[in-house]
């Protein structure tokens, strides 16, 4: 007995009638070459954000996470967007790696990073994900999480 699970339609494909606009792009596009600025309401600018929204897994390992965790507090809100944190790899698209990645962790980040759907991408967040940060010259840190 298997479950399936639909994405709402703030998920990466649109729904149907919401595909974007080739025409409104273009237009968006010319009047900023022209003006240097564009003119449009914010719910136009958020239904074109809706559209590619990306959903992330959170892989937090230290105090970066704590920051990365305030996005989906109500301050922000970045579910409005169509940006929401998810905990299984099979649905994200995005992998953001947040603090300092162990040895003994990177076997594991490879694993999650496996189990992903393609297409798939990663952030590595702050120095310490990008390349041991404070910790760079320990034996038990990796220098980067590429």
């Amino acid at each position: 007995m298997g479950v399936e699970l639909e994405r709402p339609v703030t998920g990466r494909a649109p729904a149907p009638g919401t595909q974007p606009d080739p025409d409104f792009f273009k237009s968006l596009s010319d009047e900023v070459g022209n003006k240097g600025f564009l003119v449009t309401s914010t719910e136009e600018l958020f239904q074109w954000a809706r559209t590619g929204s990306l959903w992330w897994m959170t892989f937090g390992l230290a105090c970066c996470a704590v920051e990365m965790i305030h996005v989906n507090m109500p301050r922000y809100d970045m579910e409005r967007f169509g940006a929401a944190p998810r905990a299984s790899p099979r649905q994200s698209d995005v992998m953001i790696v947040a603090g300092t990645l162990c040895n003994k962790m990177a076997p594991a980040l490879r694993r999650v990073y496996d189990q992903m759907s393609e297409p798939k991408y990663v952030i590595s967040m702050g120095s310490c994900a990008n390349g041991g940060g404070y910790y760079h010259y320990s034996y038990s840190v990796v220098r980067g999480c590429d």
